[in-house]
């Protein structure tokens, strides 16, 4: 079996993976636990743990649980008071670090209860800071960087992380190593802040993968195409460069393109002028309430039919 792995973090690495799990492949997801917002943040800095936020949902994404289980674990308390806003499957993942003594022991015991098909990484145990460097100051926190964007120069951590044994071997391992789409530089960016990935991505033998963002996500990536991501990305690989992309060239109604636009400040991330790179364009896009989403099984179909065309 084809062994995949695929760094990321967000909605669009979720829905990527609903789809690959449909197919048979060996899939490995490594997960940044650098966020510091909403449930995550406060349990964060409350407990003193890694952020658990993007595991949770990565971990549900994957899972082949009953569906009222997933549904308890997707659960967020919406009365005012201490729970406000916090879903159940944060809970749980604070609770399991203490209990199994790590965030990785957490991560696996909670894949088992969900019945996860492949494996959940996290890409450090530590708690650690996303740091955006400034030509006059510095943002710190996942939240910070995000909107600070255009004033910074450089990302890092706050402190060198070890990062898990695990998640070098399994880069070693694989056939194929996907960026999936996501916030560019608060979930996907992270993981190439760590040397030690940086490093095992050098000498793999496996091609490098970007699927690519639908829109562009305002404060990050205002007006970026496709090149531009692929230019970001190949700046953090350090010295590795991004070898096939996929990307979206459906056309999206221009009712749904402006009400982005007027509402959101968001437009839809063009193809046109991507060099350098093997291109997969098809229309991978569907609209579910008026929102733009990957067609998880298309996307899932094109990487599994590149994989098996290797």
């Amino acid at each position: 079996m084809k062994k995949i792995v695929v760094f990321g973090g967000g909605t669009g690495l979720s829905c990527i993976l609903s789809g690959l799990k449909l197919f048979p492949l060996d899939v490995t997801t490594v997960i940044a636990v650098s966020d510091n917002g909403s449930s995550t943040g406060v349990l964060k800095e409350e407990l003193n743990i890694p952020a658990v936020g993007d595991i949770g949902k990565v971990l549900l994404s994957m899972a082949n649980a009953d569906s009222d289980y997933i549904d308890l674990m997707s659960y967020r308390f919406s009365k005012e008071g201490t729970l406000h806003n916090h879903p159940v499957r944060n809970i749980i993942l604070a609770a399991l670090i203490d209990t199994k003594g790590s965030l990785l022991e957490a991560t696996k015991y909670m894949a088992k209860l969900l019945e996860v098909k492949g494996t959940v990484l996290p890409i450090t145990e530590e708690k650690v800071e996303l740091v955006g460097e400034g030509d006059r100051e510095s943002f710190i926190g996942e939240e910070s960087v995000s909107a600070n964007i255009k004033k910074i120069k450089n990302l890092h951590y706050d402190h060198d992380v070890k990062v898990c044994n695990e998640v070098t071997e399994r880069i070693k391992e694989a056939d194929l190593i996907i960026f999936s789409p996501g916030s560019l530089y608060t979930s996907v960016l992270p993981h190439l802040l760590a040397k030690e990935v940086t490093d095992a991505l050098k000498s793999a033998k496996a091609p490098l993968m970007y699927i690519s963002n639908l829109v562009t996500q305002p404060g990050e990536t205002d007006g970026y195409n496709v090149q531009e991501h692929i230019d970001v990305l190949n700046k953090y690989l350090d010295g590795r460069k991004i070898d096939v992309v996929i990307a979206n060239n459906g056309e999206v109604d221009d009712k749904i393109q402006k009400k982005y636009l007027d509402t959101e400040g968001k437009t839809i991330v063009s193809p046109v002028g991507i060099k350098d790179v093997e291109i997969i364009e098809d229309d991978i896009f569907s609209i579910e309430e008026e929102r733009i989403r990957h067609d998880a099984l298309k996307t899932a179909y094109l990487v599994f039919s590149y994989m098996m065309n290797k």
